[in-house]
């Protein structure tokens, strides 16, 4: 029975059923990424003439049906079948429309998935294909990763804003697993691999779960760069908002004539501070800048920060320095005991400047061990001047910019140390003091020492730029004091610049006097203590500096009498009504003794020397051995001596065959000797040990044993003769710390008692030598 639209079901039942695809199909190679999934509709440009052929052959040959696969390597202009994917898209020409310049735009729709197994045909490709069919059963996992799917899709869709409603509207529509996963894969923007891994991928929930993972990775990078686009706008708007705001109450302000600016604030300071000429200049300059841009950039932070550093330096502000120069020596007298020469250094600087106000601060350098009170005198200097005192630690330094300051352009960037002291100090003419100068360190950062060398210089230092100030500041009012322990580590042009003022160690006599004078009333304060309630013999502080603290300065002592005073308030407090220390006490309140003379030779040996050191803690005594041995005339060295002690050892040896002669030549010849400094764990060097090393050697060979009570020092040549050492003082003092009573000098070094102090000089014999000869009369018995 015939309907009255006939035609119409006929081409509807037709357009429904599946076409019948062939066999065999032409093969089209995409590239860039495309990728046809099923049941979408894709435009393609063509223009490579293999693939036109392709498309020639199809729609002559094949009802429009054509495979389309996707290259591995875009790049390659003419691939071959190996380098294609074997998973694509069975397609239909759905339109051709030719272009201007040759080439076609073809309008494609993906049927289904296949795979091409072989190839038939070359140029173009023609490969024969298997239908790859999509089966799959509906369950409630399938229908909730359907959900999933279209929820993230809808969330990328509102975060993107890429896709029409028409669009959102027709996937919501789909119920089909396998169509909702190719059409949301269609949509999405995939990397080539993402792509054909879906298309390859035949399970409807497999591909859907694959496509919520990628969805899911989208929208939480997508949910982040919204909340960061949020937080920008937000902050635009409100730097907006402020700077309309500002700009409404300036015009008001204005309007009513009320003019207070933050500029015209800083103008005012400015004119109220006597500052010099050229750093009114940049302050002016700098306000200016400040004034034209807008208060809350970072730049107007930075110019905030360097106006606020330029008038709190102290230009103009300084002390009066003490005229009275008695007063100012009572001062330095009653803070330290000796150290004449500093002390006589200070004092002419006051006369001198009391004369004439052109007088330039001098650069002293303290140099001595530590412990005897090269950072104290500082302090005390300031107070005898009536000048601010300000200090900085060098040791360890290694930075350039800690001395002059970091340039604007850095975050962060502040002055160097130097003008941060003086600014603390809020004086122009501080006493600075540069501690531990000995101790700077080198770095790829700059440094340090060359840096100092502008401050240092009494020509350079009146204009001293530091880089953060860029303006010269000057810095000749200034009194640096610099202290070290040694001065072989200070670079020589830095020497160069200071006046180095020399503070030996201590006399146990000079040690009594401060603990008695100094240190002793100082701790009785510290720890609430007095006359009354605590006190200590004398016998006992010669006991604790002689054998608990043997040191060249009092730093130990200090802590042992603290010690004495902290134990002597807990039993005051646990109901003692005073504590009296002696000598016998001692080892109850302190311990054992610490020092044992251990070293020191108590009768006379063959081979066996006191030798005199220097170190930068002070003097030292140490024994030299020697001994002979039974060998092939091999000198032996052992004690970590550094390569001078061992050069002055081999020409010991060589002054010591001389010496001996014709009748000990074989003795050398058929024996070894072995030179040892004890305590190997210290290491030694220099050439003082040289009579030392020959006296012992030529003791070992004739049998002659050495006098105990004797030490020596002194450099020897190979001709025997005995040259001056440095460091004569200090190791005189450790001479008699340890109780000795001769002391072999160089005849050059007879000069240096004179520094020698009474108590001392008067308790030992000096015998000064030229020659080999003499020293070996005088110290063999």
């Amino acid at each position: 029975m015939s309907t009255k639209f006939e035609k119409l079901e006929k081409l509807a039942r037709e357009s429904f059923q599946s076409p019948e695809v062939p066999e065999t199909l032409p093969l089209i190679h995409l590239r860039n990424g495309m990728i046809i999934f099923p049941q979408t509709v894709v435009p393609v440009h063509v223009a490579r003439e293999k693939t036109l052929l392709a498309l020639e052959q199809s729609i002559e040959s094949y009802q429009q049906f054509v495979f389309v696969t996707s290259q591995k390597d875009p790049s390659v202009e003419e691939p071959s079948f190996d380098q294609l994917y074997e998973i694509g898209t069975v397609s239909k020409v759905l339109q051709v429309v030719q272009l201007p310049d040759g080439s076609f735009r073809v309008l494609l729709e993906g049927l289904e998935r296949a795979r091409a197994y072989e190839v038939v045909q070359d140029n173009p490709f023609l490969v024969k294909l298997e239908i790859l069919k999509v089966n799959y059963r509906k369950t409630k996992k399938l229908e909730a990763l359907i959900r999933s799917v279209r929820e993230s899709f809808a969330k990328y869709a509102y975060y993107t804003q890429r896709y029409s409603q028409e669009t959102l509207s027709a996937m919501s529509e789909i119920s089909d697993a396998n169509r909702l996963a190719d059409f949301v894969a269609s949509l999405l923007p995939l990397q080539l691999k993402q792509r054909q891994s879906l298309l390859e991928q035949l399970k409807p929930a497999k591909r859907l779960e694959m496509i919520l993972e990628i969805l899911s990775h989208e929208n939480e990078i997508l949910e982040i760069e919204r909340e960061l686009d949020t937080k920008v706008k937000k902050r635009i708007e409100e730097n907006q908002k402020e700077f309309f705001l500002r700009e409404k109450l300036k015009a008001i302000t204005e309007e009513l004539g009320e003019k207070d600016t933050e500029a015209d604030q800083l103008k005012a300071r400015l004119q109220k501070l006597k500052l010099p000429e050229h750093a009114k200049q940049k302050a002016t300059l700098e306000i200016e800048r400040l004034e034209k841009m807008s208060p809350y950039s970072a730049e107007a932070t930075v110019i905030r920060t360097y106006l606020d550093w330029l008038f709190n330096l102290p230009w103009d502000n300084s002390t009066e320095d003490r005229q009275d120069i008695s007063q100012a020596e009572k001062i330095l007298q009653a803070s330290h005991y000796g150290l004449k020469e500093a002390k006589e250094r200070i004092l002419e600087f006051l006369a001198v400047r009391k004369r004439s106000n052109s007088v330039k601060a001098p650069i002293l350098c303290f140099v001595g061990p530590p412990g005897v009170g090269k950072t104290s005198l500082a302090r005390a200097v300031s107070q005898a001047l009536n000048r601010k005192f300000a200090h900085m630690s060098l040791g360890g330094l290694r930075d350039e910019a800690e001395i002059k300051g970091h340039r604007r352009t850095y975050v962060g960037a502040m002055p160097g140390r130097i003008l941060q002291l003086i600014r603390t100090a809020q004086s122009k003419n501080p006493v600075l003091l540069l501690d531990e100068i000995d101790k700077m360190a080198v770095s790829f950062q700059g440094d340090p020492a060359a840096a100092l060398l502008e401050v240092l210089d009494p020509e350079q230092n009146k204009e001293f730029v530091d880089h953060y100030l860029e303006i010269p500041f000057d810095l000749s009012n200034v009194l640096f004091i610099t202290t070290a322990n040694v001065t072989h580590t200070i670079p020589p042009a830095l020497l160069d610049r200071m006046e180095i003022i020399e503070l030996e160690g201590y006399t146990d006599y000079e040690k009594s006097i401060i603990a008695r004078q100094y240190i002793i009333p100082k701790l009785m304060g510290e720890n609430a203590l007095n006359e009354a309630t605590f006190k200590i013999t004398q016998g006992a502080i010669k006991k604790i500096i002689h054998t608990y603290t043997r040191e060249a300065g009092v730093r130990q002592l200090t802590r042992m009498l603290q010690r004495l005073m902290r134990k002597s308030a807990l039993k005051i407090e646990q109901g003692a009504k005073s504590v009296v220390i002696k000598s016998k006490d001692l080892e109850h309140f302190l311990g054992p003794q610490p020092v044992q003379n251990d070293i020191m030779l108590s009768k006379p040996e063959i081979g066996a020397v006191h030798g005199l050191a220097w170190t930068e803690y002070g003097g030292v005594v140490m024994v030299v051995e020697s001994l002979l041995m039974p060998g092939k005339g091999d000198l032996i060295l052992t004690g970590r001596l550094g390569e001078v002690m061992r050069e002055s050892a081999r020409i010991a040896l060589s002054v010591a065959r001389s010496f001996c002669g014709q009748d000990c030549k074989e003795k050398f010849q058929q024996s070894d000797i072995h030179i040892n400094l004890p305590e190997g764990a210290v290491p030694k060097d220099g050439p003082s040990a040289g009579i030392t090393m020959t006296v012992a050697m030529i003791s070992s060979v004739l049998g002659k044993p050495v006098r105990n009570d004797t030490a020596m020092t002194g450099e020897i040549t190979l001709r025997g003769k005995i040259l001056a050492v440095g460091g004569v003082k200090e190791k005189i003092l450790a001479a008699h710390r340890h109780g000795i009573k001769r002391i072999l000098l160089p005849k050059t070094n007879e000069k240096d008692l004179k520094r020698i102090p009474p108590q001392v000089k008067d308790k030992m014999e000096f015998i000064f030598v030229e020659d080999i000869e003499k020293a070996v009369e005088k110290s063999c018995s």
